[in-house]
């Protein structure tokens, strides 16, 4: 069943891992790692993570981006994060292989709440790959592609669209539209997956491939997310790629989700 994401019990399989890692980022993971350890120690982290191409073993020198989540044994302080923003400036300036670092902070409270059961719970569980520290995924439970986990992590899209509108607005370089061009592709693109995912019936990270299934599903709409897809493995800079994501699909992929899976329940 590997083919379509699952263990043999149909349970959402972990997509990565440590030594699928591409040779040209190994450097890369390892000084985190160091940094990491180096910033915040045992008394700050609980374990550090990595997600995203490079743990598939996708990733492309040049192109793409270092993915990390911290989990703190506290919440996230002011302090904190300005320490991972050193990191990733660090880190990314260091290594030509990469084209940007982000690293997310969460405490382990929100990680493991019932609230995040379905969405930060599935993230660990299932898209991150253990770094340091003992791994969460141990305290969670195995995960399917249901509607359930299809409201969870993406039906919020339509509260997302406003906030992409406001930065959209206040995007005056090139550099500011391709950071945004690429958030924005890639969340249209996994909210256009997990829309059919229940029906198709598995899980995938990879935006072509789930571009393409999504396809399968509305034929009409499926250049729109083959654009959406582009942009998310390589940012553009074109304020009407960015226009007709923010503008045109989003706001019909955000009805139709809500239409068919319901909406994200309300966070505290």
């Amino acid at each position: 069943m590997r083919e379509r994401g699952l263990d043999r019990d149909g349970t959402i399989a972990r997509e990565g891992a440590l030594d699928r890692v591409p040779a040209a980022f190994v450097p890369v993971v390892d000084a985190a790692r160091a940094h990491i350890t180096e910033t915040f120690g045992r008394t700050r982290l609980h374990s550090a993570y990595l997600y995203g191409s490079i743990p598939r073993g996708t990733a492309t020198p040049g192109v793409s981006d270092l993915d990390l989540q911290l989990a703190l044994h506290d919440e996230p302080t002011e302090a904190d994060r300005a320490d991972a923003k050193a990191i990733e400036a660090v880190i990314d300036r260091a290594f030509p292989q990469i084209d940007g670092v982000g690293i997310l902070l969460t405490s382990t409270r929100v990680l493991l709440s019932d609230a995040e059961r379905h969405d930060g719970g599935f993230f660990i569980a299932c898209l991150c790959t253990p770094l340091l520290g003992p791994d969460l995924a141990e305290q969670l439970p195995r995960y399917r592609p249901t509607a359930l986990l299809a409201r969870e992590t993406n039906g919020d899209l339509a509260r997302v669209l406003r906030h992409w509108r406001a930065k959209a607005a206040e995007a005056t370089t090139d550099a500011d539209r391709r950071t945004l061009s690429r958030l924005v592709g890639r969340r249209i693109v996994r909210t256009g997956f997990t829309l059919i995912m229940p029906r198709w019936g598995g899980w995938t990270s990879d935006l072509d491939q789930s571009a393409e299934l999504f396809g399968r599903y509305y034929p009409e709409r499926v250049e729109q997310m083959r654009v959406a897809a582009s942009v998310g493995r390589a940012p553009s800079p074109d304020p009407a790629v960015l226009g007709m994501l923010i503008n045109d699909l989003g706001p019909w992929l955000a009805a139709k989700y809500t239409a068919v899976h319901g909406e994200k329940a309300p966070r505290p």
